[in-house]
């Protein structure tokens, strides 16, 4: 795989072909990239609502922001993702538990460390509830940003989108009562073959703009 080609293949899909299925099998994938996705100190103060269903889809919708509506009723799949607010003390002991489970400690020092570590850089930005919210909403795009890059190298478009009512969406998933505040929301699918952004020129910046090296 090419990952320059790749990335310059994938483009935000605005029209989708509504009679087009993602197949179980790279759902599955597709849901294995944002849980695999990384975050700072394997917090992973995330979670993900997945609306593939007409019922789902409408449910959602009233959040909506109306010239986004067919890029959610028409994909095949769309994620709501979600920060924990407030990343609670439960959370972060589940996430030591699980990496205890899963082998990720030699020693019972090594936990400690881990588990004081991720306490450290946690209290660092947790200041008032709204500054450790937008910590985790930045963990949160790094699982977006996986996502996209993973329905790309499977041949699924994407759209990601901010243009919707988060306080709506919390309301309507009833998110907050659980702990949770939506931040992005990202559909998938096949493009419509009459989507006419998959055939104009993808514009970025030239290079030498935008890096620096030192």
């Amino acid at each position: 795989m090419n990952l320059s080609e790749l990335a310059a293949r994938r483009y935000t899909t605005k029209h989708y072909d509504p009679a087009k299925e993602i197949s179980p099998a790279l759902l599955a994938q597709l849901w294995d990239v944002l849980r695999l996705a990384p975050s700072s100190v394997n917090s992973q103060p995330w979670h993900f609502v997945v609306a593939g269903t007409a019922a789902g889809k409408a449910k959602i919708l009233p959040a909506i922001l109306d010239f986004n509506h067919a890029r959610v009723t028409d994909a095949a799949q769309v994620v709501v993702f979600c920060a924990k607010a407030p990343l609670s003390e439960e959370h972060l002991q589940r996430v030591l538990a699980q990496e205890e489970k899963d082998g990720r400690f030699e020693t019972p020092e090594l936990k400690a460390a881990g588990d004081a570590g991720r306490h450290h850089f946690v209290g660092l930005n947790s200041t008032t509830p709204e500054a450790q919210f937008a910590w985790a909403s930045k963990q949160v795009y790094l699982a977006l940003g996986q996502l996209l890059l993973g329905a790309a190298a499977l041949g699924i478009d994407s759209t990601p989108i901010e243009g919707f009512d988060a306080e709506k969406m919390d309301a309507l998933l009833g998110l907050r009562e659980k702990g949770l505040r939506s931040v992005v929301v990202a559909s998938l699918g096949y493009r419509s073959a009459t989507d006419g952004n998959a055939t104009r020129p993808k514009s970025r910046l030239p290079a030498e703009e935008i890096f620096t090296f030192i």
